[in-house]
């Protein structure tokens, strides 16, 4: 009986035993968890608080950039109204008359008349009646400024011509004209030139393929059969025959034809009217050694060499 109880009472403290270390296991997971969700607190809340910093130093710097562009554009516009106040002045110099623009701001260049107050007007006969002379004084306009000269044209010759090595990059033929090529010609510019020229009666096709020619490109640019043309080919010609001209060796796109005794001044685009090319084209003619000229001086590139035909002596080049 009584070693029956003493198993029974070492077992229950057993179990005492284990049930107490259980306990004690759960009492610190619980701290932890507890400790675990502390720290999560403090971490959001730090999170909140960058975040609102964040967005405070944000709108500081906003509020900052926003001032400095006020400023500049304050600088700015002075520094525009100081330009458009010396151009006036400049035009005025000038003898060119100034329109006032209604809403302006201080571009009129004459200024508004002065309506005078009651007691100015009723005094204003007065000082007239006493100073007769004086007023006639004011009244008087200074003499306008003579407008500046205009500049001398250049001199109608070959400088005038914009003369430019090209090599055709593509060539086929017009398809709404049997006798014309439509041409891609690479002069040295970002794009290549589309050139219409009416040599199908003269040229064979494979002769006009990526070969060097002379192209004189500041022509006004004009439609022909529906396709608009940038430039022209410079060919010897006669009526039977015609022979595309020939860039020196080791020429490339781009290179600028050049007349001894002429200097290159090309107009930007020929003016129609003016027929410059028609007045300098009985002067532009093949010699005996088969070199282009223009009264006898070579086109050339320099450095590099003449242009040349390959058979046709003193004949027109157009």
């Amino acid at each position: 009986m009584l070693r029956r109880t003493a198993t029974t009472v070492g077992s229950a403290c057993k179990n005492y035993g284990l049930n107490f270390k259980k306990f004690a296991k759960n009492r610190r997971t619980m701290a932890d968890l507890q400790q675990i969700a502390s720290n999560n607190e403090r971490a959001e809340a730090l999170i909140n608080s960058i975040e609102a910093e964040i967005s405070g130093l944000q709108q500081q710097l906003v509020a900052r950039q926003k001032q400095e562009l006020i400023k500049e554009n304050a600088a700015l516009a002075k520094e525009v109204e100081a330009a458009l106040a010396q151009l006036v002045q400049l035009e005025l110099r000038n003898g060119k008359k100034q329109i006032p623009v209604p809403g302006s701001r201080g571009f009129c260049t004459s200024a508004a008349p002065v309506v005078p107050t009651a007691p100015a007007a009723a005094e204003a006969p007065k000082a007239a009646a006493k100073e007769p002379k004086e007023k006639k004084v004011k009244e008087k306009k200074p003499a306008a400024e003579k407008p500046a000269a205009a500049a001398p044209e250049a001199p109608v010759d070959v400088g005038r011509l914009d003369l430019r090595v090209g090599r055709i990059v593509e060539v086929g033929r017009h398809p709404d004209a049997d006798s014309l090529y439509l041409e891609k010609i690479d002069c040295g510019e970002a794009a290549p030139r589309t050139v219409v020229s009416g040599l199908v009666k003269f040229v064979p096709l494979e002769e006009m393929q990526n070969r060097l020619v002379v192209v004189m490109c500041n022509l006004k640019p004009a439609k022909m059969r529906g396709v608009t043309s940038e430039a022209m080919v410079m060919c010897a010609s006669t009526p039977e025959k015609v022979e595309v001209l020939s860039p020196p060796a080791g020429a490339v796109p781009g290179d600028l034809v050049h007349c001894e005794g002429y200097p290159r001044q090309p107009d930007a685009q020929l003016n129609p009217k003016k027929k410059i090319f028609e007045a300098c084209a009985p002067d532009l003619m093949t010699n005996a050694d088969l070199v282009a000229c223009y009264k006898g001086a070579a086109l050339h590139v320099p450095g590099k060499g003449n242009v040349v035909a390959q058979t046709l002596k003193n004949v027109n080049v157009k």
